[in-house]
Parts: structure tokens; C-alpha cells; sequence
């Protein structure tokens, strides 16, 4: 079978930059590539997905979970593995995210970034 890697994932939002640089911020990474409407965001050692950011006018947040039908709903969500938990959700309110309401889960907490795109972070505990 050829190479095949998933490469970049690529993120709506009303403001391009402005959500690369809560990556940025979040992930350690570093800018890429910048065009007016675009954003490439990757891994300072180059090896990992890199993330990039579309402006796109129309963008619609999504909501989570799924009140009713014609809800715009999430198509995909990040999750992010961290060491600390709480210290890294505090960290990422700060950056600008948002704790979700309904967290489903003791190891995981569910937040929104600045254009209403859920993530995860989550620890890895004993079993």
C-alpha cells in the first residue's frame, strides 16, 4: 500500500488568525504559513498533524451536545492528552476557551474554543 498520513486538519471560523493563535497559544505550535484568509499551524519539531484555519464568512457554531434537529452540529473535535488536567483547563480558559456545561466523563473536560469548535482534553488514569 502507498504512504498514506493524515497531514493538516482544517478549521472554519469567522477569523482565521484569530483562532490559529489560540492554537498557537494552546499547543505550542508555531505559524507555518499565513495568507490573508489562511493559516497553517504545526508542531515547533515538525512531527505531529498540523492544523490550519480558513476564514469563512458564513461559519455557523456548532453546538454541543445536540439540543434538536437543525442544530448546527460538531463534524470532528481535537483530543488533546495532558499530564494535568486541571491545571491544563485553567490554562486553556485563560488562552480563551470555554468549559463546556455537560462534561461527560471524570478524565476528560470538553471546552470550546474561541469559534465554538469542542475539544477534549483528557488524562490517561490507572485502571
Amino acid at each position: 500500500m502507498p504512504r498514506v498520513k493524515v497531514s493538516t486538519v482544517t478549521f472554519d471560523a469567522h477569523d482565521a488568525h484569530e483562532l490559529a493563535d489560540f492554537y498557537v497559544r494552546l499547543l505550542g505550535y508555531e505559524v507555518r504559513a499565513d495568507e490573508p484568509h489562511w493559516v497553517l499551524v504545526g508542531p515547533p519539531d515538525g512531527d505531529g498533524v498540523s492544523l490550519s484555519f480558513e476564514t469563512e464568512p458564513e461559519y455557523v457554531r456548532p453546538v454541543w451536545p445536540t439540543r434538536k434537529p437543525g442544530d448546527q452540529q460538531m463534524m470532528l473535535h481535537l483530543d488533546i492528552e495532558v499530564d494535568d488536567l486541571e491545571a491544563e483547563t485553567a490554562r486553556a480558559v485563560a488562552e480563551g476557551a470555554v468549559l463546556a456545561g455537560y462534561q461527560p466523563q471524570d478524565d476528560v473536560r470538553v471546552l470550546f474554543d474561541p469559534a465554538g469548535h469542542p475539544f477534549c482534553l483528557w488524562v490517561e488514569t490507572a485502571e
